[in-house]
Order: C-alpha cells, then structure tokens, then sequence
C-alpha cells in the first residue's frame, strides 16, 4: 500500500496544473476509493482533497516569487476567477498573493513521501474472522470526534439506555462477540483539528430482523474481519490500537478497507478488543 500511495503522490505532482479527478486517484492505486482516502487521511493527518489544495497553492507562490502574473497564476491552478484564488490563497498563506513579489515574503507545502518507521519493535497481535451478514441493534446519536479520553458525549449515549432497551437487546443477541459493543461509522471528520462527528452505537450483533421501534438497526454485509485484542487502561488503549491499526498495520497488509462499522467490546480487567 505504501507504494501505491507514493505512486499516486507522484502523479498528482505531475498533474498539479490539469483537472484532477480525485475520485479517480484511488483506482490509480488499485484499491477503493473509500480505503485510499481513510489511509491516506491516517497516515498525513489531512483528506486528500486538502493535500492537492495545498501543493497547488504551495506551487502558486513559487510561480508568484518568480514574477508571474496572479492571474495568470490562478487560472493555471484551476481557479475560475482571481478573487476565488486570491481568497484561497490568503486563507492559507496569511497574506495576499500581491505580498509574494511585492515584499518577497511566501510559504511552502512540501510534496509528501510515505515510508515505513520502525518504533521500537512493538508488535501487533490480531487475527482474521469471517462473519455472516448481521444487524448491529442498539441505540445511537451523532457524537464529536476525540482522539483522547473519555468521550462524554459517549457516556451520555451509554446513560440514556432504558431498562426495556437493555431488555431487548440482550434478548436479540445471538452472534459472536456474546458481548455488548460500541460501533462507529459514518465518519465526517477533519483529523487535522480534530473536528467533526461520526455515528457512534452502543448494542449487540444479531441475525435476527424482528426489532422493534425502540432499537436502531445498522445492517452489516458479509466480511472479513481482523480482529485485534489488547490490555490496557481504557480508553487509551483502546484509541492507540485503533490508531497503531490504520497507521501502521493496514498499509503494510494485504486488507484493503471498506466501508462498514468498527466496533470495540472492552471489558473490566480483561483484553480490549478492536474489529475492523
């Protein structure tokens, strides 16, 4: 994965000044769309579309330092009009992009290069499952993103579950982990900033499809999981796996992601265990 990625870094540098089809780029890598973006936002902190917005403005201020025109510069990078560039360009600069020749100030943003570091030699444990389709059932809501600590929004969601939601889904589960589970997806998140929100659900796994109002249902496709159990204080273990697993394991493996839920069934005084 990590030459693919460099791969599609190099052709964006050859294609900064024509159109870039960002939804094409990940087929240039041989891998979906979804599971080149989400490695690609883990291991440089920032969405794709940003990366190329960046190097593009980054390039703009090096035509601009040599005595280039700013519009001719702004339609070069694919701005429609010189007022969007120049908004664009001072909102990443801090400064106009009139300032770049006139006062021979500028700001770069170098080309990435992805390589494998070795940390330390910290291995990771995990193995792979198959599991039939499934219903994740439970109750749910739209939480903010945390790196770090407790997640209180998290903690309400866990505080609000009623007696006779408990009830049901106890009742309704029947498939391995026998545990209660949270599951995250739907994430739309800035990592840079960590902003944003993703769906966050607390519940069971079940094959059953009679579920009542009181439950939300998440339906799960047939997939294979890797599944990686770890022991620790909660949550940062909990977040380091996760974070260790799209930075570190996923690229060099042979998995490509898709889209679906990630859920995690931590227990008291036992392993936390992690599935993608």
């Amino acid at each position: 994965m990590l030459r693919e990625l460099n791969q599609v870094i190099d052709y964006i540098e050859a294609h900064l000044t024509d159109d870039l089809f960002l939804d094409r780029i990940s087929h240039f890598a041989g891998v979906s769309d979804y599971h080149f973006r989400t490695v690609f936002l883990h291991l440089s902190g920032m969405t794709l579309n940003d990366y190329v917005k960046n190097r593009k403005l980054s390039e703009a201020n090096k035509d601009l330092l040599n005595g280039e025109k700013v519009m001719d510069v702004a339609f070069k990078y694919g701005y429609q009009s010189m007022d969007g560039f120049t908004r664009a360009f001072k909102k990443w600069a801090g400064f106009l992009p009139s300032e770049v020749s006139n006062k021979r100030i500028s700001k770069s943003f170098p080309k990435l290069s992805f390589v494998i570091t070795v940390k330390g030699g910290n291995s990771m444990e995990f193995r792979i499952e198959e599991k039939p389709a499934f219903n994740l059932v439970g109750v749910s809501k739209r939480v903010p993103l945390q790196f770090e600590g407790v997640n209180n929004e998290i903690v309400k969601l866990a505080m609000s579950i009623t007696e006779d939601q408990r009830k049901e889904m106890h009742a309704l589960q029947n498939l391995a982990p026998m545990e209660i589970v949270n599951a995250s997806f739907q994430s739309d998140t800035d990592f840079r900033k960590e902003e944003g929100e993703l769906t966050h659900l607390i519940g069971v796994l079940t094959i059953e499809n009679q579920i009542s109002d009181q439950l939300d249902i998440v339906p799960v496709n047939a997939l294979t999981w890797a599944v990686f159990p770890n022991q620790g204080p909660f949550p940062s273990t909990l977040q380091d796996t996760m974070a260790r697993t799209y930075s570190e394991w996923l690229p060099s493996s042979d998995y490509e992601l898709v889209n679906a839920p990630s859920f995690s069934f931590p227990k008291m005084g036992a392993s936390r265990k992690l599935c993608l």
